[in-house]
């Protein structure tokens, strides 16, 4: 018993304590929900000014990591968006209710409203600090993956369309930003080769899910593992016959080179996709930036096919 006057005093309850706390881990739940691990692939947007030898100047340089950013603000947007549609679904997923708007560690309102805000904001920064163009580009990308996340996903064939565009999209916008022509055989090089990419880790997840009662996708059990395979072949095989085209097209780089290091890249490249189909063929290909920065054997040649390209811009 307690004496009469005493105070009893009550040890702060659970809420008390983790309501500040989660208020104070929100902002890095958010960065944590923008996927900071798939911000490599906007990397992607260096391609069109490398391929035409525009990287020597600290301007462009300057624009590409402006435009490296925009992307990634306007990718982050549809992740953000992407996890809140998604959080009911998510938490009965083994891997995915560890997601912070799944966990619950990010309000679902508040992922919208991020999502929204910064939607808005891509497109619009582009406007004011590169051109009309790259504006239009960015938009373009946000409403196609917003609608992939409603409808596009649950569509067979389409699903597949869409993230290969993505892709495509990245690929592009630094030329668009910077004003430069872009090569139709780098288009369908960099259109294929990401199909390819796209298709071989559908094709593992589809080998990985065989005899289980579930997908990781909705649609996944849409696809045959023997159509997947078709897909991801006929796409390295359209990639090479691109590239090729591509490398032996005159013009485009600097001449006067002791040896054809455009035409000689045809070796690397064509190495990096065998490579990489052996991992679609086993069935580990799984996210493209995993599969590149993993395989030892995959970076070094692509290290020599970068050298190659960059001794065929130079004219050395």
């Amino acid at each position: 018993m307690t004496e009469p006057g005493a105070v009893l005093l009550e040890e702060p309850g659970p809420g008390s304590v983790s309501a500040p706390r989660r208020l104070l881990a929100l902002p890095a739940a958010l960065v944590r929900t923008a996927r900071p691990r798939q911000w490599i692939k906007n990397v992607l947007v260096v391609a069109a000014p490398a391929a035409a030898g525009r990287l020597t100047s600290p301007h462009v340089i300057a624009q590409l990591a402006l435009v490296f950013c925009l992307f990634t603000t306007a990718a982050s947007a549809v992740y953000l968006v992407n996890d809140a549609r998604d959080a009911e679904a998510d938490r009965a997923h083994p891997d995915k209710r560890h997601r912070p708007v799944a966990a619950g560690r990010v309000p679902v309102g508040l992922a919208y409203a991020t999502g929204g805000v910064l939607a808005v904001l891509a497109p619009l920064a582009a406007a004011l600090t590169c051109n009309a163009m790259t504006a239009t580009l960015l938009t373009a990308y946000v409403v196609m993956q917003l609608a992939y996340c409603v409808k596009l996903k649950h569509v067979l064939v389409v699903d597949l369309v869409v993230v290969t565009t993505g892709f495509l999209m990245r690929a592009m916008v630094g030329g668009v930003a910077l004003g430069i022509p872009l090569s139709r055989w780098f288009l369908i090089t960099a259109g294929f080769g990401a199909l390819f990419m796209v298709s071989a880790k559908r094709y593992s997840e589809a080998l990985r899910m065989e005899g289980q009662g579930a997908a990781t996708r909705s649609l996944l059990d849409a696809y045959t593992t023997g159509y997947l395979r078709f897909v991801w072949q006929l796409a390295a095989g359209v990639a090479v016959l691109a590239y090729c085209m591509w490398a032996l097209e005159s013009g485009g780089v600097a001449g006067g080179s002791l040896l054809p290091w455009r035409q000689l890249s045809m070796v690397p490249f064509i190495g990096a996709i065998l490579r990489y189909a052996v991992f679609a063929d086993r069935g580990s290909a799984g996210a493209p930036e995993d599969v590149v920065l993993h395989d030892r054997a995959l970076a070094v040649i692509g290290l020599v096919w970068v050298a190659m390209y960059a001794l065929a811009v130079i004219g050395l």
